[in-house]
């Protein structure tokens, strides 16, 4: 039997698996992303979680005939590297991928891919459609896309396409993206600066009484969507970010006309009604074409790990029909 692995690194966790050629996943493992000294030892605890998936599924490396990577970015496709993280220490400058892991299979067929690429990829394979137009779009600590147009995932010369979150959604630009530039849609709406958005708000909201804890260091976007049914600060912090929310998603449907939108990331899975309903509910009145079907991801938290999967068994594309035998 042939086997297939598939690589989730993230900031925070690196996970890995193995699975069989039908995209059964027969082991997973697990452990912390090094932050340095550098990008080597990332490499080598990639090298370390795949060995312990292989080992856990009784899969020698060399059995396994393709692999697929779901990263952080920016990307050096030609050499298969993440090159400078943002979500690393600065001393993490390159770290090599596809060859080392290539070198761990014995097989040239391992491809890397942007997370979020990864994820419209394991949509794509575990969609009961399997459509040829959609979008794997992540709200969570930031905020991205995977895309895939007339059956194509789009990747970008340089596997970078997908950055949405720095699609530019407020002309006045009154908030700050990580990234250094203003009016951001991840500057408004991701895990890490609804926070920040929030006390912006609270300053021109001519004393509207709140019980969020808007100076504490630790006020968190869990802290605004946990208190929505009894705080209308709250509430109406939710309705401004649904607002961008929306205005991001139609200009994805205009772009790119997907049938179905598929929402990730730890805001949308832990807030579903308070993050895809508002967004249903607005797109009628922002978009002129064909409404898409908006569901939240059915992958969970696997979506990108699914996705690393899939991936080495399509060939990098997602559509079952092209499945490794």
């Amino acid at each position: 039997m042939d086997h297939y692995a598939g690589v989730d690194l993230g900031a925070t966790n690196i996970r890995s698996a193995v699975a069989d050629e039908d995209g059964t996943i027969l082991a997973t493992a697990r452990r912390s992303t090094p932050g340095g000294p550098t990008g080597i030892d990332v490499t080598e605890a990639v090298l370390r979680t795949l060995r312990e998936a292989c080992s856990m599924a009784d899969v020698d490396p060399g059995e396994v005939r393709a692999a697929g990577i779901g990263s952080f970015g920016p990307f050096d496709l030609a050499e298969g590297t993440v090159e400078n993280p943002a979500n690393l220490p600065d001393t993490v400058e390159t770290i090599p991928l596809t060859g080392p892991i290539g070198e761990l299979i014995d097989s040239d067929r391992v491809y890397l891919h942007n997370d979020t690429i990864a994820g419209v990829i394991g949509e794509r394979f575990h969609a009961d459609r399997n459509p040829d137009d959609m979008v794997y779009l992540t709200i969570s600590s930031g905020i991205g896309a995977g895309v895939a147009v007339d059956g194509n995932v789009l990747s970008g010369w340089d596997g970078n396409a997908g950055e949405v979150g720095h699609m530019t959604l407020d002309p006045e630009g009154l908030r700050t993206c990580g990234c250094g530039h203003d009016g951001h849609w991840e500057a408004y709406c991701s895990g890490n600066n609804i926070p920040e958005y929030a006390r912006l708000l609270y300053t021109d909201a001519q004393g509207m009484e709140t019980s969020l804890p808007i100076e504490d260091p630790d006020f968190s976007a869990a802290d605004v969507f946990e208190r929505a049914d009894d705080d209308e600060f709250a509430r109406y912090v939710i309705d401004q970010v649904s607002h961008w929310n929306a205005m991001g998603v139609a200009n994805l449907v205009h772009a790119y006309a997907p049938l179905v939108v598929y929402v990730g990331g730890a805001v949308a899975i832990n807030n579903p009604e308070l993050t895809l309903e508002p967004v249903r509910e607005k797109l009628e009145e922002m978009v002129f074409v064909n409404v898409p079907d908006i569901q939240l991801t059915t992958l969970g938290d696997d979506v990108v790990l699914h996705g690393a999967v899939a991936s080495a068994l399509t060939r990098g594309t997602g559509d079952r029909t092209r499945m490794r035998r």
